[in-house]
């Protein structure tokens, strides 16, 4: 990528005065920025062949993506369409397509009061996880179909959300051709830093004995950790609540592996930082977790969020049969590899 390209991108955008930023992803950075003035913006100059690059308006929340690959880009802000090479617009497509069921459910919740969110929280849920679904299910098409393009790399940071960073290793043995591409690799340790920090003092945990800790079932019954670890049983403590999205989005993915798992030893204990009992308890039936629910209803303050240090959730510890802890963050297909790697096919 060290061939300098001219770009010429013009454009138009229905308030004057706003500014416009053009914005490299690699670096992610503004490269260049001008002002709307009747109704129109230009940006000419350089930058890498086949760099990732956005137009950004100021204090919106979305760009919009192209490559500078030396085609001309004509972009209408207001509704981030784009005319340029066959290439750009096929991924405006694939873009709008990802980004536009989650714009709306926005510009949804941004109309409502609070005590309308409130009232249609759990819809709101259901919502966002089946748009989540659908933008990595395209982000996996993409990435199937697209192969011999660039395309698949403005798609990156989901799919390897999905397929885990490993997912990286096999891209570039297979040799596909945006495999040298530098932003690949900005999607995969972007991931990796958001699901586990590398400073994180929570992989302090990796190697050590689980500290063993008690809380109480829905029926008010007190469990302690140690009940399930053992005997050749592999444990992975689920941080959950019902009112987190994620958390709710990654169940299927956690029920599939307890039913092809289960059998051979595998267990799950979840652990709601719920505060609302009824919530909780009508998540569990909903979603119908089968494995065995606690809580102490304090939310994050409670003294488990301090000992494993839990300050996000979804979160989860795997614990193998001596009571070691020997991974963190397995969500998504990493999960089932890991069991995989356990448990055998």
């Amino acid at each position: 990528m060290a061939q300098q390209v001219k770009y010429s991108i013009s454009g138009t955008y229905a308030n004057d005065g706003k500014v416009i930023y053009l914005k490299d992803q690699l670096t992610e950075t503004a490269v260049d920025s001008t002002i709307v003035a009747n109704g129109k913006f230009t940006f000419n100059g350089t930058a890498e062949k086949d760099a990732l690059m956005a137009i950004n308006v100021k204090d919106i929340d979305w760009n919009t993506v192209f490559f500078n690959d030396g085609t001309p880009v004509i972009i209408n802000a207001n509704d981030s369409t784009l005319k340029g090479s066959p290439l750009n617009e096929r991924l405006t497509k694939y873009d709008l397509e990802s980004e536009m069921p989650s714009r709306d459910i926005k510009a949804k919740v941004a109309k409502m009061t609070k005590d309308e969110m409130r009232a249609h929280a759990e819809e709101l849920v259901e919502e966002i996880n089946k748009v989540q679904d659908k933008k990595i299910a395209l982000a996996n098409k993409i990435f199937k179909e697209e192969r011999n393009t660039l395309i698949p790399l403005a798609f990156a940071q989901l799919y390897f959300f999905d397929n885990g960073i490993d997912a990286y290793d096999e891209l570039v043995k297979e040799q596909v051709i945006f495999a040298n591409h530098p932003y690949l690799k900005k999607a995969k340790d972007d991931i990796a830093e958001a699901l586990q920090p590398k400073d994180s003092p929570k992989l302090a945990f990796i190697g050590q004995q689980f500290t063993d800790f008690e809380m109480a079932d829905a029926d008010g019954k007190m469990h302690k950790i140690s009940e399930l670890v053992g005997e050749g049983k592999w444990v992975l403590v689920d941080f959950w609540a019902s009112w987190c999205g994620p958390c709710r989005a990654e169940m299927p993915n956690l029920l599939e592996a307890y039913n092809i798992y289960h059998a051979k030893g595998f267990e799950v204990i979840g652990i709601s930082f719920d505060q609302n009992k009824d919530a909780w308890i009508k998540a569990v039936e909903q979603i119908k977790m089968p494995w065995l629910q606690l809580s102490d209803l304090k939310g994050g303050e409670g003294p488990v969020a301090s000992m494993y240090i839990v300050d996000a959730i979804p979160d989860n510890i795997l614990i193998n049969p001596q009571g070691k802890i020997t991974d963190r963050g397995l969500r998504g297909k990493p999960l089932h590899k890991r069991l995989q790697q356990i448990f055998g096919e």
